[in-house]
């Protein structure tokens, strides 16, 4: 998309799977030193890629050198069908782009999903993570608890005897699998892919055609199936609790809520908990309330951009 004034990058892999990411800054210092300013990474949420950054790169690249990556399993980067999406895959794979090739501190900025890789790999990076910015960001807390399926094997086996056998193998290895295949199946379909967008933007004058588009078309590659089955299954982006990444994070963090979100489960009580746990940590942190929905980022790209950017020139 030519909205996003950013070169793809040089080929990288990541697990031996190939990364597409893309960079662009007019900020460079001509003797060939690094600027003094952080680097920005964005990481894109559920189902979309670098092509959602279209409104931000321009404007952020003005004075930043500014990076977007495409997770494992979507956009343009590979979509193996063995490895084990969720949050601890995903963390590493930002950790793993920040240390090797951005190589200084970077602020990570992360929509829905991508919010959850950004906190955790900006936790993990420890002092090479300038800040974190969260746009709408999925994850849970460890007070909020999910039912698990038996590990051990005889409570797996107890599990399949009193359910019955047929039964357990006829819904676990058959039914499942249909009812995802057809889920996935509409759910791909460009005219539902706009439906949801609309459903999730209060204002729905950027969903166009380019935006359908960019999330249809890597929804066609081998083994998107395999991908959206797994997180499906997930059930969120796993890995630790927010509250525990909180206590990890020694960086600023910036909170910026999409307010008419409703894909986000109790959305205040959601944004009081992000809250409550940024204090704790005695986090330094800034909130921002927008009117828009899911993804502030490309609904209301000018209030985003212009609150990153006094929150950047503070740190």
């Amino acid at each position: 998309m030519s909205l996003l004034a950013a070169t793809p990058n040089a080929p990288w892999s990541y697990l031996g799977h190939e990364v597409f990411s893309v960079s662009s800054s007019t900020d460079l210092i001509s003797d060939g030193s690094q600027p003094s300013n952080p680097a920005v990474l964005l990481v894109h949420g559920f189902g979309a890629s670098t092509d959602h950054w279209r409104y931000n790169i321009p404007f952020l690249a003005q004075t930043h050198e500014v990076h977007a990556i495409d997770l494992l399993g979507f956009g343009r980067s590979a979509k193996p069908s063995e490895l084990n999406y969720g949050g601890d895959l995903w963390k590493e794979q930002v950790v793993a782009y920040v240390k090797e090739r951005i190589g200084r501190p970077t602020v990570i900025v992360g929509n829905s999903l991508g919010g959850y890789a950004a906190l955790a790999a900006g936790a993990a990076l420890k002092s090479e993570s300038a800040g974190v910015v969260l746009l709408n960001a999925a994850g849970y807390f460890s007070d909020e608890k999910f039912a698990a399926k038996p590990k051990d094997l005889n409570s797996r086996i107890r599990r399949i005897v009193l359910g019955g056998l047929s039964r357990d193998v006829l819904i676990q290895w058959l039914i499942y699998p249909l009812i995802q295949r057809l889920i996935f199946e509409n759910l791909r379909r460009p005219a539902a892919i706009r439906r949801t967008l609309q459903q999730v933007y209060i204002d729905a004058t950027n969903v166009d055609d380019a935006l359908v588009e960019s999330i249809h078309r890597p929804s066609l590659d081998p083994g998107a199936f395999q991908v959206f089955r797994k997180v499906f299954q997930a059930r969120g982006p796993q890995g630790q609790p927010l509250d525990a990444l909180f206590n990890d994070l020694k960086s600023p963090l910036l909170l910026l809520w999409g307010d008419g979100d409703p894909w986000l489960r109790n959305a205040k009580s959601k944004q009081d908990k992000f809250r409550m746990f940024a204090k704790k940590a005695s986090l330094e942190f800034k909130e921002v309330l927008l009117n828009a929905g899911h993804c502030p980022h490309d609904e209301v790209p000018d209030q985003v951009n212009e609150e990153m950017l006094i929150w950047l020139k503070a740190q």
